[in-house]
């Protein structure tokens, strides 16, 4: 009788350890969903999400310095800058230059300036998004203070800059012919912690 028995332990063993795999599965997927659609949008341009340029040391190995060749024989392009905050932070948030013009492959530095007008710290997180969304595969930011905490003090003022490029490839693409001007955004929102400590995804990522 035990020995008809373990066949059936076993089974029951297995089908345990695959359902737990399954329950773990989903829990991390959903617990990763949304940095791993960040990285997504980041890596592809999708939704107006510009392209994070890669580095020596990363996934790919490319070295950005490849792309930086000024297309001398193109037009300038115009980039404008937006700055916002969500209505229950209370910063003041704008870009320190309304436009800068560039050539694609030609690297480029803004600076936008935040200042907490609070009474106490706060932490804020960045959301950005380039338009018209086509553009976006082709805007390549080298540094930015996007998706990451900036904790400003009570009445403190900081600088954060942006450093990109238009990729020269965007002279080649036929879908981008007769565009001239983009609009770089960035919106701030303040941080929002769960129980266990963890940063709350921000709203409108895409």
């Amino acid at each position: 009788m035990e020995q008809l028995r373990k066949p059936f332990q076993k089974k029951n063993s297995t089908t345990l350890y695959y359902t737990l795999s399954i329950i773990l599965g989903t829990v991390a997927f959903s617990y990763g969903s949304v940095p791993f659609y960040k990285m997504i949008c980041q890596t592809t341009g999708w939704g107006g999400q510009p392209i994070k340029a890669p580095g020596h040391g990363g996934a790919d190995g490319a070295d950005p310095s490849v792309r930086l060749q000024p297309v001398t024989s193109a037009k300038r392009i115009r980039i404008t800058f937006n700055g916002s905050v969500s209505d229950v932070l209370p910063w003041k948030f704008v870009p320190q230059q309304r436009e800068v013009k560039v050539l694609p492959g030609e690297t480029a530095l803004a600076f936008y300036t935040a200042t907490n007008k609070s009474d106490e710290d706060i932490i804020g997180v960045a959301t950005y998004s380039v338009t018209p969304g086509q553009v976006a595969p082709y805007f390549s930011k080298i540094q930015c203070f996007c998706f990451e905490e900036q904790r400003l003090n009570a009445g403190e003022t900081v600088d954060m800059p942006v450093f990109f490029y238009i990729d020269p490839d965007f002279v080649n693409d036929p879908n981008m012919r007769g565009i001239e001007q983009l609009t770089l955004s960035y919106t701030f929102f303040k941080a929002k912690y769960d129980k266990s400590g963890h940063l709350k995804p921000m709203p409108d990522v895409m």
